[in-house]
């Protein structure tokens, strides 16, 4: 029986790697073989295939069968068409300078097709990169850790003034503790104030309280995201339109772009009227925050 020239699978599970051989018809996919005349990459964009079109014309020109798969390989790496070059010097129709010529003309310019279309993925790659970093800075984190330490500052410059102050008063030998206990006397007044106050102190744990993460579709850093927009509460997400969460989210970029906000404002508002029954049932029914 004539030899084949076919495929050897090597590689690990689901990243196939393969070897172009040219082996006996009887012999089983992944024995023995005769020659190994290059290998076979699929998992790259686009496929790697390495052969040695010699090595494949003279196994050709020999009689050797391939298979319908190293077929359509040998005609992408012009094997093919100087097989069929070759028939036509055979029959007299051109000289095989010319039929060298002609195909020497083809695989410079298949060579150049494949180089564009491999500088093409590594463009889109290289712009997947760059889209990713974009995200990234677009966080202003150095403008909130600036803010956040003016203050610190502030207080920092006015303890060290008041420390000062007090050093100098102590060296003088004047003594501040008559001084101070009106200026205690005088603060004392105001803490009815304070107590006025009180009753409004509750709100600030009832905001603490509410996870927005109980939503079905919001995760951690949504949460966070929202926080940042001022809604920190059941009752705040309720009151806000989907179009309204959907443009904080398009404004965020990347994964959050592709999120569906539109049942977040039912959902919150049920949570803040204590349904949680009725919550998690309707939440099983979601995909992901999704109606399905």
């Amino acid at each position: 029986m004539p030899a084949k020239i076919r495929l050897q699978r090597h590689g690990r599970r689901k990243r196939p790697f393969y070897h172009v051989v040219v082996a006996d018809a009887r012999a089983p996919r992944d024995g023995k073989f005769i020659e190994k005349l290059g290998t076979y990459n699929p998992m790259t964009k686009p496929a790697t295939i390495e052969i040695d079109r010699d090595r494949a014309f003279d196994w050709l020109m020999k009689g050797a069968q391939p298979t319908d798969t190293v077929r359509a390989m040998l005609r992408f790496k012009g094997v093919m068409y100087r097989k069929h070059l070759m028939r036509g010097v055979s029959k007299g129709a051109l000289t095989e300078e010319q039929a060298d010529e002609k195909y020497q003309a083809w695989i410079t310019e298949k060579e150049a097709k494949i180089e564009a279309r491999k500088q093409e993925t590594l463009a889109e790659i290289k712009a997947m990169h760059a889209a990713r970093a974009g995200e990234k800075k677009a966080v202003k984190v150095k403008e909130v850790v600036v803010d956040e330490h003016k203050p610190a500052e502030e207080d920092n410059k006015s303890f060290a003034d008041s420390v000062e102050q007090t050093t100098v008063e102590s060296a003088s030998g004047e003594t501040p503790t008559v001084e101070e206990t009106p200026a205690v006397e005088e603060k004392a007044p105001e803490a009815p104030a304070a107590e006025a106050a009180a009753p409004e102190a509750p709100a600030a744990p009832a905001a603490e309280a509410d996870d927005l993460t109980k939503v079905e579709g919001i995760g951690p850093k949504v949460k966070e995201m929202l926080v940042g927009k001022g809604i920190s509460t059941f009752a705040a997400l309720s009151t806000t339109e989907a179009a309204k969460i959907k443009e904080f989210l398009t404004e965020a970029g990347g994964v959050y772009q592709a999120m569906d906000p539109t049942t977040w404002p039912d959902q919150a508002k049920m949570a803040a009227e204590g349904k949680w029954d009725e919550l998690k049932k309707w939440q099983d029914e979601l995909d992901g925050g999704k109606a399905k």
